[in-house]
């Protein structure tokens, strides 16, 4: 859509979706760079690391710090220099008909932007169980991140839920800490590719893997001051047991373990990109330049740039998900130089999406 006089629409030169690490890393880089970004804090602030209660593997802070003040200092962080944080959930961004017209962005409220460049940083959300137990609990013995929340449960029984690379993942990594990891998988067959099953292989003929084939979690017991106390399991010959609960075969039973991880994937939140130029793999992941050279988190619409989760689905750190976003906004502060400064952009004068 190209840009008229007689659109009244608000007018940025820079909105960044998403106040997890990436979006916030690149709101402070662009804040610094005097493109006043708006960055818009989506359904779930702060992204996963606000899941996370201690985080211990974030340079500068050795004696840890909580993911929730983590998030909470780098907006007081970007707000310094000038970014304006807000609530507002992104339903779709129509990009521009001519490279140097603005983008519109709309957001739930009905409320729209238009925008010279745009940084999708809406992170990706881990898949859940929706059993009992599992909301109250995470954080708090339950997690999606061995490599986050691995390290504090040294010489504990663990449970990791799935059956594809990243519970494999998942679970070879917390053999380094757990007294012992139970994979629980619904069917008998794993979905993992064949390196990461003899990786586990070898763990269950050493003794720190138990696999439990045919049997699914459904329900957490305890509580966040005294984290998990057991789970129930079930169990069927023929797998997904859930779907059996009326059959005989199917046995149902406690089991004592000390921490889940949950291990099923992630959805990126990258929706509000389809039908547009932005082009996303077959599971919903942002496909950028990459590279060696600048520009590395460019998409193939001039303008727009994604970082963090949104685009990784293999690291998903903190720590690399900073780096990312850092890159996003230098791309987008080059992109924005190269522009013709014909425009003066206003401050935003529309209320937040409540």
């Amino acid at each position: 859509m190209t840009d008229t006089d007689s659109d009244d629409s608000e007018r940025r030169r820079l909105v960044i979706a998403g106040t997890g690490i990436a979006g916030l890393t690149a709101a402070i880089y662009a804040a610094r760079a005097n493109h006043d970004p708006l960055v818009l804090e989506g359904v779930e602030p702060g992204g996963q690391l606000t899941l996370t209660t201690d985080v211990a593997n974030y340079p500068g802070f050795p004696e840890g710090i909580s993911g929730p003040d983590l998030i909470s200092r780098m907006k007081d962080q970007a707000r310094q220099f000038g970014a304006e944080v807000e609530h507002g959930v992104v339903t779709n961004v129509e990009p521009s008909e001519r490279e140097g017209d603005p983008h519109r962005v709309s957001l739930s409220s009905g409320r729209e932007i238009r925008t010279d460049s745009f940084i999708a940083a809406s992170g990706a959300s881990a898949r859940t169980l929706n059993v009992p137990g599992e909301d109250d609990l995470m954080g708090y013995g339950v997690s999606t991140c061995a490599t986050c929340d691995g390290a504090f449960f040294r010489d504990q029984e663990l449970l990791v839920v799935g059956g594809g690379d990243a519970a494999m993942e998942e679970a070879h990594f917390l053999t380094r800490f757990a007294s012992t990891v139970h994979i629980a998988h619904r069917r008998q067959e794993f979905r993992a590719e064949a390196y990461w099953l003899d990786e586990i292989e070898e763990k269950v003929e050493a003794g720190d893997v138990e696999l439990m084939r045919n049997t699914e979690l459904v329900e957490i017991e305890g509580t966040p001051e005294g984290g998990i106390d057991r789970v129930q399991l079930v169990r069927h010959p023929e797998g997904h047991p859930t779907d059996k609960r009326n059959d005989d075969r199917t046995e149902a039973f406690d089991f004592d373990v000390d921490g889940v991880f949950i291990a099923i994937g992630h959805t990126p939140n990258t929706s509000y990109f389809e039908g547009t130029g932005v082009e996303t793999d077959d599971a919903g992941y942002v496909e950028t330049a990459g590279g060696r050279d600048g520009g590395q988190t460019r998409t193939g619409v001039p303008g727009i740039f994604a970082a963090g989760d949104v685009v990784d689905y293999h690291y998903q750190q903190a720590i690399t998900a900073g780096g990312m976003g850092c890159r996003a906004a230098m791309d987008a502060d080059a992109y924005l130089d190269s522009l013709p400064k014909t425009t003066e952009v206003e401050p935003a004068t529309a209320a937040s999406d409540d």
